[in-house]
């Protein structure tokens, strides 16, 4: 049995498996989940997308990633922003908020967690490792 409280679902005394906390405790890390079967990292998943096992165990990410995919959203919001999906380097995918100049952020660049909750969104907040440099070629 699962009690919803928040933006996480807890695991209720007595249940048989846990679901996923999205953002840890501490504040500093992501949690993400791994197969015991297969070993695939996945965030935030009831099942295995590979196996479908449903035999997950909690991991702590070490925060670092590459930026797969970004976009900037006009929609909904009084200001542009940027929405992107990173690879964490663990393997599993985050969706998130890169930190920095709007038309400096590529896919490929490399990023760190610098924040577990963006306080309006409720995303992960990174920071790119590296300076844009691409703008000045």
């Amino acid at each position: 049995m699962y009690h919803y409280s928040g933006n996480a679902v807890q695991q209720v005394a007595g249940s048989a498996a846990g679901v996923l906390d999205r953002m840890s405790a501490d504040g500093d890390t992501i949690l993400f989940q791994r197969c015991t079967w297969c070993a695939t990292a996945m965030y935030h998943r009831l099942l295995c997308p590979v196996c479908q096992g449903s035999d997950l165990r909690t991991e702590r990410s070490e925060g670092t990633g590459t930026v797969r995919h970004a976009t900037v959203v006009n929609r909904n919001t009084p200001g542009a922003r940027n929405v992107s999906l990173v690879e964490m380097a663990e393997g599993f995918v985050v969706r998130g908020r890169v930190m920095g100049p709007l038309i400096g952020i590529h896919s490929g660049d490399r990023v760190r967690l610098s924040t577990v909750k963006d306080p309006v969104r409720g995303e992960p907040v990174f920071q790119l490792l590296d300076e844009p440099f691409r703008a000045w070629h």
